[in-house]
């Protein structure tokens, strides 16, 4: 996720802000099933098996068109804001070592943002997996030229693919007592009451997601790269310039994304007598492009108000939330969390899941109303300020006017 701190005296493009926004929407809709807990869910997922009806409805447009598709997105702009950042700091005067030592701090206060953020309120949290992606990326790969990242995303998205394989055909062709898994997987941490009994059991579960997701999952790594060598053609901020790649994105990339959700779909629904499991990957890998087809089209539809169009209120309010997207993404935990939660008004516990997806949007839209707010006043969202305070602690850099993107 790309964090905003700043702006420019120049007109803003628009994509990058309105793919954040947009994308807030995709993540709430995506975290709010784990704040459900009172009943059993499927291994793979935060879906209640058996469902019918409205519910089954919503499951199946959510596993097709939000899980797995909205956190590889997450990953594409914060990699896209990587190099936005740096870039940035090089233009403020910095030297590149010190502009790469400065987006190293703002990771590792990432990590410690996670923590906080797990702790407190939502063990799903992925500012810590970004933070550990960014830090190894920076590391590794920030210095290599456009084709060497693009050869390393491909690489791991073909590793991604190779297990994908793999998984569906042990599941088809290993016998049944080889491939089940024992009982199924319940949310119970947003059951656990009182508030002082879950911080532990929250932080447990942060750890190792953190490290499964941000680099041994190799989605998020790969989204990185691609977020930065896209950053480094400025596609986004150039959306009119790059009409043909972003059309030929978003129609290849929502189309593999949506299709190879379907088997997962179909287990879940148990029309196909396969393994839950055995779709994982392929559902990941998909997601993966089914995340740049969303970008891509967020970007066709800022290209409607580059040059000489002004956006209209609605499009001005997605932007405002892509610039505050830290603070729009922890505020939603903040509505989540006491609502939701045991140890809050412990709404989670009798909620179907399409009431639930209500809630995810009604939450985006008071992020929508909190970030207008700030934008009409001319202010930062105070989690993108924090940050930026103290990842450029000790380090000389020119003043940055609100509304410019950051890391």
């Amino acid at each position: 996720m790309t964090m905003s701190d700043g702006g420019t005296p120049h007109v803003r493009a628009v994509a990058p802000d309105l793919a954040r926004g947009l994308m807030l929407l995709l993540i709430a809709l995506a975290n709010v099933p784990w704040f459900l807990y009172g009943s059993e869910v499927a291994q793979t997922s935060a879906h209640r098996p058996g469902a019918t009806g409205l519910d089954a409805m919503w499951q199946t447009v959510a596993i097709i068109a939000v899980d797995g598709r909205s956190y590889p997105l997450f990953a594409f702009l914060f990699g896209y804001g990587i190099w936005q950042s740096f870039t940035r700091q090089r233009a403020a005067g910095l030297d590149e070592r010190t502009a790469r030592r400065v987006l190293q701090r703002r990771h590792l206060w990432l990590l410690a943002f996670g923590a906080v953020h797990a702790a407190l309120l939502w063990y799903g949290d992925v500012l810590g997996a970004y933070g550990l992606a960014g830090l190894l990326v920076v590391w590794l790969f920030l210095h290599r030229r456009t084709r060497t990242l693009l050869v390393w995303a491909g690489a791991l998205t073909g590793l991604l693919a190779i297990g994908a394989v793999i998984t569906m055909a042990a599941g088809a062709l290993l016998p049944p007592e080889i491939t089940a898994m024992s009982g199924d997987m319940t949310p119970g941490l947003a059951g656990i009451s009182p508030y002082l009994a879950s911080i532990l059991p929250r932080l447990a579960f942060w750890l190792p997601m953190t490290v499964t997701q941000g680099i041994l999952g190799l989605v998020v790594p790969a989204a990185i790269l691609l977020g930065i060598a896209c950053a480094r053609a400025r596609v986004l901020e150039e959306p009119r310039a790059h009409r043909r790649l972003l059309v030929r994105t978003a129609a290849l990339g929502i189309t593999l994304g949506w299709a190879g959700a379907i088997p997962s779909v179909m287990m879940h629904h148990g029309e196909w007598a396969l393994p839950e499991w055995a779709p994982t990957l392929l559902h990941l890998v998909t997601g993966l492009f089914g995340a740049l087809g969303y970008a891509a089209a967020f970007a066709l539809v800022a290209a409607r108000f580059t040059d000489e169009r002004r956006p209209g209120r609605v499009v001005e309010a997605l932007t405002a939330v892509g610039k505050r997207s830290l603070t729009s993404y922890l505020l939603q935990s903040v509505i989540f969390a006491p609502l939701l939660c045991a140890w809050g008004l412990g709404l989670g516990g009798v909620l179907d899941q399409w009431q639930a997806a209500l809630v995810a949007v009604a939450a985006w839209l008071v992020t929508v109303a909190v970030a207008v707010t700030l934008d009409r006043r001319g202010l930062r969202g105070p989690a993108e300020r924090a940050l930026r305070a103290l990842s450029s602690r000790g380090t000389a850099t020119s003043p940055t006017p609100v509304g410019r993107s950051s890391t």
